[in-house]
């Protein structure tokens, strides 16, 4: 009886999958992983030594090691598509692959994003984060605009009060400034 197990090596029959040795853009994955990695690694090698009684380590170890993780997965997944492996296709039920992008809702993201940020300065966070995620809802689909604009309002104000109070993080109060 013939061995019908397919070789990994061997052609592939699927559209947009290249033939031995892997697929090239997935190896262009695995190079922008690596670059992260080394970017990473150089930039931490550039710290200055911060020594204080709070912190004996400094800020030097959180990017060495996940610049050294992102060279490991970058190498391991070389090395998985040089043996054949290849991604899953798309097979998300509420996913219509035949179906077009929606530019409308892009380019309205785009806009909300570009104001919110423009917004932050003058207006502060509470503000401009509310219209974030407000726009970013209606840009989306939802037609609440009240709950989506609360919604935003109560975001903003935990987000607001959890950056200042929890990490010591003062985020601007822009026009705020009194109230927060």
């Amino acid at each position: 009886m013939p061995d019908l197990t397919p070789d990994p090596t061997a052609e592939r029959t699927e559209v947009g999958v290249e033939t031995k040795g892997g697929d090239r853009a997935q190896y262009g994955m695995c190079a922008a992983l690596a670059g992260l990695g080394v970017l990473l690694l150089v930039d931490a090698a550039r710290l200055a030594p911060v020594q204080s009684s709070n912190d004996a380590l400094g800020p030097k170890p959180v990017p060495i090691v996940l610049g050294a993780l992102l060279l490991v997965v970058a190498l391991f997944y070389a090395i998985d598509i040089r043996r054949g492996g290849v991604g899953a296709a798309e097979e998300g039920e509420d996913v219509d692959l035949d179906e077009r992008a929606d530019w409308k809702t892009v380019a309205l993201l785009i806009v909300v994003f570009g104001v919110s940020a423009a917004l932050i300065g003058p207006l502060g966070w509470v503000i401009a984060g509310s219209l974030l995620f407000w726009g970013c809802a209606f840009a989306l689909g939802n037609r609440h605009h009240i709950r989506g604009l609360l919604v935003g309002i109560a975001i903003s104000l935990i987000t607001f009060y959890a950056f200042a109070i929890g990490l010591g993080v003062n985020l601007p109060a822009g026009i705020l400034d009194g109230i927060l």
